[in-house]
């Protein structure tokens, strides 16, 4: 396959930015896709129909490999998805398979995190101000770790939301 095709990738973003960075993206002039799903939410004195990104924190590019930079450079960009140490390709059936749910009217998806942490799992810390620190799960629930991050010779025991972190894969 030809190394300067365009390929899907996937791009984490600050938290509640997918909108705003899918955008910019394509302000860029970025082929990006922000895949939305019509929500019904309640307040206290209406309901309202908002449209709500499909992947918390995910927005999919489909660049070249010249073009990571200038989408890492974008506001609100924090990294790629990796796997296995590189960049994760999405595969074009993948994308066109989420676009197909996302076309039949009657159909109310949920993303779910298959992470599935355990008890003494390497994560590397994703957001906030650990970001890129790895550690050692103490304890893992359906949605809190406890992350051991050894630094400066103290060890301390942070609790995160669990998709604050990622399983670690060192390079080479």
């Amino acid at each position: 396959m030809d190394e300067n095709t365009e390929k899907w990738f996937a791009i984490y973003t600050k938290p509640r930015s997918e909108k705003k960075v899918n955008a910019t993206l394509l302000l860029k002039g970025i082929h990006s896709w922000c895949p939305v799903q019509k929500i019904e939410r309640q307040w206290s004195d209406r309901k309202k129909i908002i449209e709500e990104p499909l992947f918390k924190s995910y927005v999919f590019v489909c660049i070249k490999p010249d073009e990571k930079l200038a989408v890492l450079q974008t506001s609100g960009v924090l990294n790629f998805v990796h796997h296995i140490g590189k960049p994760a390709i999405i595969r074009n059936e993948e994308i066109e398979l989420i676009k197909s749910f996302l076309l039949e009217k009657d159909a109310k998806i949920q993303i779910q995190n298959m992470a599935g942490f355990k008890e003494d799992d390497k994560v590397v810390i994703k957001h906030g101000i650990f970001m890129d620190n790895v550690g050692t799960v103490v304890k893992a629930s359906s949605k809190k770790l406890y992350v051991r991050l050894e630094s400066l010779d103290q060890l301390m025991v942070v609790e995160f939301p669990v998709n604050y972190a990622g399983h670690y894969f060192p390079h080479g």
